[in-house]
């Protein structure tokens, strides 16, 4: 005699949405990475994981283990309070006194679509010197303030 098929409770069935916070730390991921100008592969490689792995970790499909993010913050070169800064607070309710943004990376201008543009087309400059030229430049340029 067959046994009956299994009920599932209403939150198996239905497919769960990704956790906020998860997809904020994904995204973070992604902005950083494309920022390195790292691909997929090359990050998934590098933290020892798949680029599919990548893929959901940066669409906050999976959940990024404390380890992993130990190892991403190293790869992309950012402390691990980078991953939560500016964390909306209706994802992360109140403030923790003392967590708030990491020194050196609050309103992130490294996640600027303008900061990556400039940074790909200096790295498109072929001459170490001329690179080198403009960094003099935009320093001179920042110092007129």
């Amino acid at each position: 005699m067959a046994s009956p098929p299994r009920r599932f409770a209403l939150e198996e069935r239905v497919a769960k949405k990704p956790n906020p916070i998860d997809v904020h730390v994904g995204g973070r991921v992604r902005a950083r990475r494309t920022m390195r100008g790292l691909s997929q592969s090359k990050l998934g490689k590098a933290i020892d994981t798949t680029f599919q792995q990548v893929q959901k970790y940066e669409h906050g499909t999976n959940r990024v283990s404390a380890s992993r993010l130990h190892m991403l913050s190293q790869v992309l070169d950012v402390p691990i309070s980078y991953f939560f800064d500016e964390l909306p607070d209706d994802i992360s309710g109140s403030r923790t006194p003392g967590l708030g943004p990491s020194k050196g990376f609050e309103g992130d201008p490294l996640a600027k679509q303008e900061t990556q543009e400039l940074v790909n087309a200096y790295y498109r400059m072929p001459e170490q010197k001329m690179r080198q030229r403009v960094r003099e430049l935009v320093k001179a340029l920042a110092g007129r303030g």
